[in-house]
């Protein structure tokens, strides 16, 4: 096994932190991680904010209604597309897991928060002051992780197929 499929491979959605602080460069890092992200036309539709104010983060933590945990994070990235850019959902969801794989190969764990559609998108806009021709599309809460828990993932076998779908495996 190579690096890179390591790093992917040993990602988990971690939702509770130690109180260690995250370094700046890797914080850096990640943000060039996600601005390399593919894009559609290379439009690169997109902006990040980073959330290190424990008091925004527990705001932010507040209003979502499955993220409640964000408000453990040691830092919490922001992801918003520019909502007349065709593509701009795909293209900010490929930066938004360059920043995971880039935190994970640091051994900082995150979890996925999902912005797009969800009713508290437009608070979290307001209060991180975001022009109106960007949308939240998500949030990434990190941090050094408490505990790992490996969930039970579907087998190769019942997810991967050569040629087309057979339902006789």
């Amino acid at each position: 096994m190579n690096l890179g499929t390591t790093i992917i491979k040993s990602r988990r959605s971690v939702r509770a932190y130690t109180d260690v602080p995250i370094d700046e460069e890797i914080i850096k890092n990640t943000l060039d991680c996600a601005r390399l992200a593919p894009t559609a036309m290379n439009l690169q539709p997109w902006i990040f904010i980073v959330i290190q104010n424990k008091e925004k983060i527990t705001e932010i933590a507040s209003v979502t209604d499955h993220g409640k945990f964000i408000a453990g994070a040691q830092v919490c990235f922001a992801v918003f597309g520019e909502k007349n850019a065709k593509y701009y959902l795909e293209d900010c969801c490929a930066a938004t897991q360059n920043m995971i794989l880039c935190l994970q190969s640091y051994g900082v764990s995150s979890c996925w928060v999902a912005g797009a559609k969800k009713s508290y998108a437009d608070e979290i806009q307001a209060l991180l002051h975001v022009p109106e021709k960007y949308t939240l599309v998500s949030l990434l809460p990190a941090g050094y992780p408490k505990e790992i828990t490996i969930p039970t993932k579907k087998g190769f076998d019942e997810v991967a197929f050569f040629e087309m779908y057979s339902a006789d495996t």
